[in-house]
């Protein structure tokens, strides 16, 4: 089985499933809108469906992901996660004898920061499937302390990224800080991934405090590094990191940008905050239009692809307007490094579908297009092997 990763149409959202080698499934974010879960719409993409017939089941039939990671509790990240995924003891499931297309998928392991749960103030209420998120994961952290961090698979969580006054330092079997590498599912070593956490990072301030509990900067951040085989030879990374606006950025290029090679570089970006100008620049898009100035630091952290790396804008269509996000300017300057996709217009604007790549030794493969086989064949390498379909 070969490592892959699709992109599915939400919109404006962000909706990622990982497929290593082994068959483990990663999924990132969900934004399953009602318009999709509509059996009579045929506008919206449902992508509720198209997840479901790329998972497997267990041994009780039930659908499951290995590892659900939220990169933040926006609407656009979390929507859907109660009505398509069981959140609870999984000694409680209660769909067993319900149809497939009826049972709640199950999530073997649940990835989340404390920080992204503390924006919920007088200035920020959390959406109704973040606040079932928060109670979720305040459950299996307390499951895991119970039973001393032996639990079922469906109990399990990772907590990524430090709190502030030391609050998650008692978790030291489930806690990843900022800087570490992940190479576990649901507590077994993996040979066919590894995950460098770059945020969100310990506040080393009141300044800091401040920014990474308002709204998108407490995104995490990851770097994953994927490998065709178990030999852990010619990886291909990925880079993304929620909403992380220009100040994460250009924090992080000042923390780590003299070890970019191993920390920024990837095979393939996802565009912070759906293609927004706000992660490459302090500046108002629609306020300043080209006078607006790109942040050269943020844009150094963003723009460490490798030879022909892609970068993915999960939004909507992007015009040559003043919305943002997504933003016009911003997908210009990505533009200037990257080959670029759009979930909003793959195939085509008025007819999207999941955009899937794969990753093999020679490197990361695009979903094949009879109008450009040669250039993809080319982005592929000398390979001998078949162009996928996408």
């Amino acid at each position: 089985m070969k490592n892959s990763i699709t992109f599915f149409p939400v919109d404006n959202g962000d909706m990622v499933l990982i497929t290593l080698g082994d068959g483990a499934t990663m999924l990132t974010d969900v934004n399953i809108r009602k318009d999709a879960d509509d059996q009579k719409n045929d506008e919206v993409r449902d992508v509720a469906r198209d997840l479901r017939d790329r998972l497997k089941v267990d041994s009780k039939g039930r659908p499951y992901v290995d590892v659900f990671m939220l990169s933040h509790p926006d609407q656009d990240h979390c929507r859907g996660i109660q009505t398509h995924f069981y959140l609870g003891d999984i000694n409680d499931y209660a769909d067993d004898e319900k149809e497939l297309s009826e049972k709640k998928i199950v999530i073997r392991e649940l990835w989340s920061s404390p920080l992204i749960f503390r924006r919920a103030s007088s200035l920020y209420t959390l959406c109704e499937d973040a606040k079932a998120l928060a109670t979720e994961a305040r459950r299996r952290v307390k499951v895991n302390l119970m039973h001393n961090f032996r639990v079922d698979l469906g109990n399990k969580i990772l907590i990524l990224g430090s709190d502030i006054n030391g609050k998650v330092d008692n978790l030291g079997p489930i806690c990843i800080k900022e800087g570490e590498v992940i190479h576990t599912i649901c507590g077994n070593e993996s040979d066919y991934f590894k995950a460098l956490l770059l945020a969100p990072f310990e506040p080393q301030g009141s300044e800091d405090e401040e920014v990474l509990l308002a709204k998108n900067q407490s995104s995490i951040v990851v770097n994953f590094s994927f490998f065709p085989d178990r030999s852990k030879e010619d990886e291909v990374s990925f880079l993304l990191g929620g909403d992380a606006e220009v100040y994460i950025w250009e924090k992080l290029w000042l923390k780590y940008g003299a070890r970019r090679s191993c920390v920024f570089e990837c095979d393939l970006l996802l565009a912070p905050h759906h293609c927004s100008w706000h992660s490459l620049s302090y500046d108002s898009w629609s306020e300043k239009g080209e006078n607006a100035v790109v942040n050269e630091s943020a844009k150094s952290a963003l723009t460490q692809g490798k030879h022909g790396a892609i970068v993915v804008f999960s939004s909507k269509f992007i015009e040559d307007d003043a919305n943002d996000p997504p933003c016009i300017r911003a997908k210009k300057e990505y533009k200037k490094f990257y080959t670029a996709y759009c979930t909003g217009e793959y195939p085509s604007k008025n007819s999207v579908e999941p955009l899937t790549f794969t990753f093999s030794k020679y490197g990361i493969v695009p979903p094949y297009q009879r109008n450009s086989a040669k250039k993809i064949a080319g982005m592929a390498g000398a390979s001998s092997e078949p162009l996928p379909h996408g």
